[in-house]
């Protein structure tokens, strides 16, 4: 029946595809309907910054922003999920159409602009979940707010997220939001980790419990970017990092409908990207901070590539668009 469900889904318009699916997880997510998408998968714990997750492999940001579906994810077999991008207000994103599929490479480029119901939303449908495993809350900025004011729209996310975190994601590498990438880089970089790290502090003093501050960051840096990124990540005494993001590269799509769409492109052709850097970081933090691959990974051969290469944990999205809840449980079985 998902399969059925599925194959309709991918015919339809990609941004009415995704709206209709987030609603229907929503509403049978607690009801006997989620036999239509659970999966057991077997446990496998890893224990990653000192959080511990079920198993190594989790749902990347950008799926569900709001929130809304962690209880059905969390049936499919998970090891973690993260949900987000939140930001401290509500924002409609880019105009549509902004979401589109290259289905010759099981690839997808989106301009969303983070649209999202705002950060007040997700705390409420966080606390409604009955799920009691790994989440992580990705957070970013406001598309107004100015790039001198970044580190404001992502304390004031922070506070409202920590108690309710394993662990909080700083976005700061999505294509679609302008100005956002430049916050990647020295002292702009610098500036917000060392804010957010002794908010991180007194944040752990309120609530008596230490939550991880990971980054995320893009797949289009040169390995002198990389390094100057690692070195930044150790100075801050940031607790993880996550790579990577969507790339802003159409290499790999030249020709296919579609693919001079702005945007960031997702998929399997972003695997190689994301290997290199990710084998890149590792050698640049040395083992000092984990790592969270994400990026074209689409199957065992690609996820163990991603450990050997120095991840700890996981992540899918397009192939998890593109294969279903079956590729949880095949790749978790794999690792």
């Amino acid at each position: 029946m998902y399969e059925l469900i599925q194959k309709t889904l991918l015919k339809c318009e990609p941004e009415k595809s995704h709206d209709f699916s987030i609603k229907w997880l929503h509403r049978t997510q607690r009801t006997p309907l989620a036999a239509f998408y659970r999966e057991t998968t077997p446990d496998k714990p890893v224990t990653v910054a000192g959080v511990t997750f079920r198993n190594p492999v989790g749902l990347a940001a950008g799926l569900d922003k709001n929130g809304e579906c962690i209880d059905a994810f969390a049936a499919m077999g998970f090891g973690f999920i993260e949900v987000g991008t939140v930001t401290p207000r509500p924002q409609a994103g880019n105009p549509k159409p902004r979401l589109f599929r290259l289905p010759e490479k099981k690839a997808i480029i989106n301009r969303m602009g983070f649209n999202n119901k705002g950060v007040d939303y997700l705390v409420e449908q966080v606390k409604a979940s009955r799920y009691d495993g790994a989440l992580g809350i990705n957070i970013g900025k406001n598309k107004d707010t100015e790039d001198a004011n970044a580190l404001d729209d992502y304390l004031i996310c922070l506070n409202k997220v920590y108690q309710y975190a394993s662990y909080v994601t700083i976005n700061i590498s999505s294509p679609n939001t302008p100005g956002l990438r430049n916050l990647q880089y020295g002292e702009a970089l610098e500036g917000l980790l060392s804010g957010l790290k002794d908010a991180q502090r007194t944040l752990t003093d309120k609530h008596g419990k230490y939550v991880p501050l990971f980054i995320k960051i893009a797949p289009d840096l040169s390995q002198e970017e990389v390094e100057s990124i690692g070195a930044s990540l150790l100075k801050c005494e940031m607790d993880g990092v996550i790579a990577t993001n969507t790339t802003l590269s159409r290499e790999a799509v030249t020709g296919l409908e579609h693919a001079q769409e702005a945007g960031g492109l997702s998929g399997e052709v972003l695997a190689e990207q994301s290997q290199l850097v990710t084998t890149q970081l590792s050698k640049a933090l040395g083992g000092k901070i984990p790592i969270i691959g994400v990026g074209g990974i689409h199957d065992v051969e690609t996820a163990k590539a991603r450990m050997q290469a120095g991840a700890q944990l996981v992540q899918v999205y397009t192939s998890f668009i593109y294969q279903g809840p079956g590729l949880i449980k095949q790749l978790v079985e794999g690792l």
